[in-house]
C-alpha cells in the first residue's frame, strides 16, 4: 500500500514563492475550503505534477509555472511503501526530478523517461490514468470510468487486477516469436541448401567415377612429357658446364695478369717521383750558381759533374718508364680480353640457372601431379574425401532435421501461448471471475448513496442499467446528480478491488467540488455516511465551497485564501 504523507509546493500555478505544505496521512477526512480562484485545487495538480511529471488539469508544463514570479516551480512528495521511505522532488525553470529512496538520491545516470518509467512501473505501480480514477474524482480534466473508450476501460481494470503483466508477457512472446520464425526460415533455409550440396556431391562422385581413370592416364601421360623435358634441360646444363670449364682454361692467368699490372703501376708510379725528383736537381743546377743555403759559390766543375750525372739518371728512368709503360698496356690489354670471356662465361652461368629453375618447377608439378593422381587412385579405394564430406553432410542434415522438427514443434507452444495471452485468453477468463464482484460492489455503493438501480458490467466492460421498474438505461440517460453516483460507486469499487488484489493501493482519497453541482443533498449526506465507513487506512480530502453545510462533518478543514495575487493556507 502507498501511504502518502505529505505534500509540499511553490510558484504552482497561483501559489507564490513559498512552500504551501499539506499533511496527507494526519485526519481521516478533511474538508479544503476556499473562494474561485482562491487555489484549493492546486492540490490535485502538485500532486499529479509531483508523480508524474503533468498537472491534474490540461495545462503544459510551462503553464504550470506561477505567471508572476515565472520561475521556481517546486514540488515534493513524500510518501512510504512498506519499510521504505520515498521523497519525490520535481521542479520547473530549472528542472528538477529527483528519487530519494531511504533519504538516498537514486542514480540519475538514466534519461527522465526512463526515471519515470521506473517510478511507475516499480515503485507506485500505476499509471497517470490509474491515479486519477482511484485517488481522484475531480471536476477538471477528469474523464469518469463510464466515459472512457472500450480499450481504456479495459487497461484500467488490467491495472487494478494487476493483470498487465500478461501484457508484458504478450510483447516478449511476439519478440520471441519473431525471432522464432527467423530460426525456422534459417534452418528450413540452411536445410534445403545442404540438400543441395548432397546432391551436388553426389553427382560430383557420379562424374568422377566415370572420368577418374582417364583423368589417371592424363595425369601420367604429363608426369612422362614432363620428365622427358627435364632430361633435355640436364643435358643442356651438361653442355653448359663442359664449355665454361673450357673457356675458363684460356684465362686461367687471371690472378697472375692482375697482380703482374698492379706491380707495374705501382713501379711506374714511384719511377715517376725518382724522374721528377731528378729533372727537379738538373733544374737547379742549371739555375743557380751557389748555394741557396750558405750563399758560397758553386765549383764549376763540381756543378758539371752533378749537371751530368742528374741528366743521366733523368734519361735511364725515362727510359725505363717507356718499357713499364709497354707493359702496363699488354697486362690491360689481357684483363680486358678476360673481362670479355668472363662475361660470356657468366651469361652460360645465367642460362645455366635458368634451366636448373625450369627443373626444379617441373619437378614440383611433377610431384603436384603425382600427389592427384593418388588422390585419385585413393577415391577410386573409396577413400575419397568426398564421400567423407557426403557422410558428414547427411549427418549435419539429421541434426537441421531434428532442430526443424523442435521448432516446428515450439510454433505449435507459441501458438497456445498466444492463445491464452491475448485478450480472450487469461486475462478474459481472470476478468470474468473479478466482474461479478465488481458488479456486487457497485450495486452495494449505489444502494449505499440511494441510488436504486440494477448496474451490471459485462466482460467487456459496457454498462446496462436496470431501474426498479425493471426498464433498461444506458449511463447518459441520466441527470448529473446521478451520473455522480455512479462515477462514486465506481471509485470506490476500484479502490476496494485494488485493495483486494493489493495492486493499486492508496491511503490518498481526493474528491475536488463533488458536492457543489451534482449532489443534492440527501446525495450529499449519503455520500458522507459511505465516506466514514471506509478503513481507517484512506485519507479522505474533500474540496469544496460549500463550506457552511459542511464544515462540521469533518475531521479537520483547511481553507485557501488569495493574499498580495498569491494563493496561500489562511491561519
Amino acid at each position: 500500500m502507498i501511504n502518502f504523507e505529505k505534500v509540499r509546493w511553490k510558484n504552482l500555478l497561483s501559489s507564490g514563492n513559498t512552500f504551501t505544505e499539506i499533511e496527507l496521512n494526519g485526519h481521516q477526512t478533511t474538508l479544503i475550503l476556499g473562494d474561485n480562484g482562491a487555489g484549493k485545487s492546486t492540490l490535485l495538480d502538485a500532486l499529479c505534477f509531483g508523480l508524474y511529471g503533468r498537472g491534474f488539469r490540461n495545462l503544459k508544463k510551462e503553464l504550470l509555472i506561477n505567471s508572476i514570479n515565472e520561475k521556481a516551480l517546486v514540488v515534493e512528495i513524500e510518501f512510504s511503501i512498506g519499510k521504505k521511505q520515498y521523497k519525490i522532488i520535481r521542479g520547473a525553470k530549472p528542472n528538477i526530478f529527483e528519487l530519494y529512496v531511504n533519504s538516498v538520491l537514486v542514480n540519475q545516470d538514466a534519461t527522465v523517461r526512463d526515471y519515470q518509467d521506473h517510478i511507475e512501473k516499480h515503485i507506485l505501480k500505476m499509471s497517470y490514468r490509474s491515479f486519477t480514477q482511484v485517488a481522484i474524482l475531480g471536476s477538471a480534466n477528469f474523464t469518469p470510468f463510464m466515459q472512457l473508450r472500450a480499450k481504456d476501460r479495459r487497461k484500467l481494470v488490467e491495472d487494478l487486477l494487476d493483470i498487465n503483466i500478461f501484457t508484458t508477457m504478450m510483447q516478449l512472446l511476439r519478440k520471441k516469436k519473431a525471432a522464432h520464425q527467423i530460426d525456422l526460415k534459417d534452418t528450413q533455409h540452411q536445410v534445403e541448401i545442404l540438400e543441395e550440396r548432397l546432391s551436388g556431391l553426389n553427382e560430383q562422385v557420379k562424374v568422377m567415377t566415370e572420368n577418374r581413370m582417364a583423368k589417371i592416364t592424363q595425369f601420367e601421360q604429363t608426369v612422362v612429357d614432363t620428365n622427358i623435358h627435364i632430361g633435355e634441360l640436364l643435358e643442356v646444363i651438361d653442355t653448359n658446364s663442359e664449355e665454361i670449364t673450357t673457356i675458363q682454361l684460356t684465362i686461367s692467368d687471371k690472378d697472375s695478369i692482375t697482380k703482374k699490372l698492379k706491380d707495374l703501376q705501382d713501379m711506374e708510379k714511384q719511377l715517376t717521383n725518382a724522374r721528377k725528383k731528378a729533372l727537379k736537381e738538373v733544374e737547379f743546377y742549371e739555375e743557380n750558381d751557389e748555394c741557396p743555403t750558405c750563399k758560397q759559390g758553386l765549383d764549376e766543375e763540381h756543378k758539371k759533374e752533378h749537371l751530368e750525372s742528374k741528366t743521366k739518371k733523368a734519361t735511364e728512368i725515362a727510359h725505363a718508364l717507356q718499357q713499364i709503360e709497354d707493359g702496363v698496356g699488354a697486362a690491360s690489354k689481357r684483363i680486358i680480353e678476360i673481362s670479355d670471356i668472363q662475361t660470356d662465361i657468366d651469361n652460360i652461368q645465367r642460362q645455366v640457372g635458368l634451366h636448373q629453375t625450369e627443373i626444379l618447377s617441373n619437378q614440383k608439378y611433377i610431384q603436384k601431379i603425382n600427389g592427384e593422381i593418388e588422390e585419385l587412385k585413393i577415391e577410386s579405394d573409396g577413400g575419397t574425401d568426398v564421400h567423407e564430406r557426403i557422410t558428414k553432410g547427411e549427418d549435419e542434415l539429421d541434426v537441421l532435421h531434428t532442430k526443424h522438427k523442435a521448432l516446428v514443434d515450439r510454433t505449435h507452444y507459441y501458438d497456445i501461448a498466444t492463445t491464452l495471452l491475448r485478450d480472450q485468453g487469461v486475462k478474459e477468463k481472470i476478468i470474468k471471475q473479478y466482474v461479478p464482484i465488481m458488479n456486487k460492489l457497485i450495486n452495494k455503493y449505489l444502494a449505499q448513496l440511494e441510488f436504486y438501480v440494477g448496474f451490471e458490467l459485462d466482460e467487456s466492460f459496457d454498462e446496462t442499467i436496470k431501474s426498479r421498474f425493471r426498464d433498461v438505461f444506458k449511463y447518459e440517460n441520466f441527470s448529473q446528480g446521478e451520473k455522480m453516483r455512479i462515477d462514486l460507486a465506481l471509485l470506490f469499487t476500484w479502490r476496494s478491488v485494488a485493495r483486494m488484489k493489493n495492486s493499486v493501493n492508496t491511503n490518498l482519497l481526493i474528491l475536488d467540488e463533488v458536492f457543489d453541482s451534482s449532489l443534492d443533498v440527501a446525495g450529499t449526506d449519503e455520500f458522507l455516511k459511505l465516506l466514514n465507513t471506509l478503513t481507517d487506512g484512506v485519507n479522505a480530502f474533500i474540496i469544496s465551497h460549500k463550506g457552511d453545510t459542511l464544515y462540521d462533518k469533518f475531521s479537520n478543514v483547511l481553507r485557501f485564501e488569495k493574499h498580495k495575487n498569491f494563493s496561500r493556507l489562511a491561519d
